[in-house]
């Protein structure tokens, strides 16, 4: 089964919402969402766009959305979670807090064999960091604060590249400053953008120009 993922820096906005619905292999309102707010929480005790984004999928015809944080849970809470979901939505917040609960809890376990057996992954900023090598370049920009004390930032490695999410103008230099400290490609998305992964076809989709680093290339 082809692995297919869908990487964004803001959820499903517009600009992104055709390539996301050509992805999917139901009617819109048949398919069943697990969203993960864990990152969210690790970052502000009212995190105000968990509702956008509920909102922007809505907007896409998606009704059945389960929200479920990872925090405290175990293997068996999370097996539960994903039976019969077609997509795993992964929030956005604090990428070291995320980590840190994907690993405690066994999600990095299960969600590959979520994708294996067809499920999609949508990641929204730190969830879109999850998916890369390292969650490194979460230190980027405005870093986010690393308050679990996590000392291990390898991920997911579902894909072989960095995003740095976001992006606009004003952190180019910051940017081009850490692309020479790591040995990954990278890629640059807006928040009009997202990566759209399926096996071995990477695709950069939405409006705006294309920004790249470290021989990063869509294939």
């Amino acid at each position: 089964m082809t692995q297919t993922l869908f990487l964004t820096s803001t959820g499903i906005v517009p600009e992104v919402r055709k390539d996301f619905l050509s992805l999917l292999s139901k009617k819109p309102e048949d398919v069943k969402v697990l969203s993960i707010t864990t990152a969210a929480y690790g970052e502000n005790k009212d995190p105000w766009w968990l509702k956008k984004d509920v909102e922007l999928l809505h907007d896409c015809g998606i009704q059945h959305i389960e929200e479920f944080d990872l925090k405290d849970k175990n293997m068996k809470d999370v097996e539960k979670a994903f039976e019969g979901k077609d997509i795993v939505f992964v929030n956005g917040g604090n990428t070291f807090y995320l980590l840190h609960w994907v690993k405690e809890s066994g999600f990095d376990t299960i969600v590959k064999k979520f994708l294996k057996r067809g499920g999609m992954y949508v990641g929204v900023s730190a969830g879109s960091y999850l998916v890369c090598p390292t969650i490194e370049a979460a230190t980027w920009k405005r870093a986010d604060r690393n308050k679990v004390g996590l000392t291990d930032l390898n991920s997911l490695k579902f894909v072989s590249f960095l995003i740095t999410a976001h992006f606009k103008e004003e952190y180019r230099a910051i940017v081009e400053k850490e692309s020479k400290k790591t040995k990954y490609p990278i890629v640059a998305l807006t928040d009009t953008q997202a990566i759209l992964v399926q096996g071995k076809k990477i695709k950069i989709v939405g409006s705006g120009k294309k920004e790249f680093w470290n021989g990063f290339e869509e294939s």
